[in-house]
């Protein structure tokens, strides 16, 4: 058996299904690509019951037949192959030759019967997105997710639509993060995707406008379908927190201010603490100013900027990390603050709109 294909190509697909493959596994054969030969293409392979990625790449069949390779040992040779093609030959003893120019060499495959099946979705309703939109969305609310394991829900991103709303929710005990976008079409559903197949996921979308990401459900597993490229991943089972009861619907204080100045003062006030010396930032608002403090074993720090204030003044305890991770992906010049006193949490919102909000639980002051 054998299959000739451009290297350029099956570089590319393999570079991408390794991100489906397992680096230690009881079962070997969970540590290698899948390969499965076609009339006029070789799809590729790669599973670690989590998550599952699969392509396909034009190539010359002699006939049809499936095989497993070492995924790490068939990356790094056929990206140091030469040449434009490459050629694998395969036995029915499952020793595979891979030859290209002047290059060739031996590699001992597995059967592909100990390989698992990837889970059949099949689903009438697709629910199509342009993958920028997507994009975003995943990277300006991953970063809340939850990294305890007591409650697994909460390590994974909630997809809600309703109607043509459609959010993107990650939170943990102390802080949310909400992307909304109008998407036409969406339709209504709601379940949790796991954080590290979405974070694959967004490796493999394009800027590109025009190009669109398809996924779908039976349920229990989503596949998204871009580039192409399908990934597979088994959903969180449980359920979500309503996100939308935590939303304060009024506040008694709004502050409107420069991104990049309240990063910069946080990022600075950040040199003084660490997971050895912890503190909270003492964040004072009044008088059109911002006004944080903070003090360790290190040192301390006085620091200022301008903004606008409407309403009361408010004297608060911050999580720098929480506010730093936020505003480093909220992609506005200018941002709002909402408030309600010292022991409310604190929701950041662009100036027009909701299509992100945040929201940070406050940090006891000691007096």
């Amino acid at each position: 058996m054998q299959f000739l294909c451009k290297r350029d190509a099956l570089c590319s697909a393999v570079s991408q299904v390794m991100r489906g493959v397992s680096p230690k596994a009881v079962n070997p054969a969970l540590e290698g690509i899948c390969i499965r030969m076609e009339q006029n293409a070789v799809v590729l392979t790669g599973y670690d019951l989590e998550i599952g990625i699969r392509t396909r790449i034009e190539a010359e069949c002699t006939q049809p037949f499936t095989f497993v390779v070492n995924a790490r040992l068939f990356s790094e040779m056929t990206r140091r192959m030469t040449g434009e093609n490459i050629c694998l030959d395969i036995d029915e003893n499952l020793n595979a030759v891979l030859s290209s120019d002047d290059t060739k060499c031996r590699i001992t495959a597995m059967s592909a019967e100990e390989y698992p099946a990837l889970p059949v979705v099949e689903s009438m309703t697709k629910t199509a997105i342009p993958q920028p939109m997507l994009r975003s969305m995943i990277m300006e609310s991953h970063f809340a997710a939850s990294t305890k394991v007591d409650r697994p829900i909460m390590a994974g991103l909630l997809f809600e639509a309703d109607q043509d709303e459609f959010f993107v929710v990650a939170m943990d005990r102390y802080r949310l993060a909400l992307r909304q976008e109008h998407v036409p079409g969406m339709g209504t559903f709601r379940y949790v995707v796991p954080k590290k197949a979405l974070m694959e996921l967004v490796g493999m979308l394009k800027d590109d406008q025009e190009a669109v990401c398809e996924f779908s459900t039976n349920g229990k597993h989503i596949v998204f379908s871009a580039n192409g490229f399908d990934l597979f991943a088994r959903l969180l089972e449980g359920q979500f927190h309503n996100f939308h009861s935590s939303i304060p619907p009024e506040c008694k204080t709004t502050v409107t201010a420069n991104t990049k100045d309240i990063l910069g003062c946080v990022e600075r006030c950040s040199l003084f603490i660490n997971d050895k010396h912890k503190a909270p930032m003492e964040c004072t608002f009044g008088d059109n100013a911002m006004q944080i403090f903070c003090k360790t074993a290190i040192g301390e720090i006085n620091d200022r900027i301008p903004c606008e204030i409407d309403g009361e003044g408010v004297n608060i305890g911050l999580s720098n990390r929480y506010v730093m991770e936020a505003l480093r992906v909220c992609g506005c010049d200018r941002i709002r603050l909402h408030m309600s006193g010292s022991n409310k949490v604190v929701k950041i919102t662009p100036l027009e709109g909701e299509s992100f909000i945040y929201l940070i639980m406050p940090v006891q002051l000691k007096k």
